[in-house]
């Protein structure tokens, strides 16, 4: 489950941004996910509430934006959305059949924090 570790590394960068933003309390964070990263949103909160535990961001929010997945295909000049299997982007090209480049979905990155200080 590698939702544990993506859960610890945002804990570990809001507890520095409190550090050096001297926040009294974080309301919010919240997240750009893109929906190549195969990171399941429910989890992903899971992990956060479990790592927060006993931390200053502990009643803290993660609200988690997902972002579309986006390819181009250098065989037929097609730009766009992927082809999916069974609600699962795959990096074929939906015209073509060929093989894809990722362009955007594979974010994952803190967007704003909300905070009071």
């Amino acid at each position: 489950m590698h939702e544990l570790s993506i859960a610890s590394a945002i804990v570990q960068n809001v507890l520095e941004f409190v550090r050096t933003q001297q926040a009294q309390k974080v309301l919010v964070v919240r997240l750009a996910i893109g929906e190549l990263t195969c990171l399941e949103p429910e989890q992903l909160q899971f992990c956060y509430r479990a790592v927060t535990k006993e931390t200053p961001i502990e009643d803290s929010t993660l609200e988690i934006d997902r972002l579309e997945a986006t390819v181009s295909c250098p065989h037929c000049g097609y730009d766009g959305r992927p082809k999916y299997w069974d609600d699962v982007a795959t990096l074929q090209c939906p015209l073509c059949g060929k093989t894809v480049e990722a362009i955007a979905g594979h974010e994952c990155a803190i967007k704003a924090i909300q905070y009071v200080n």
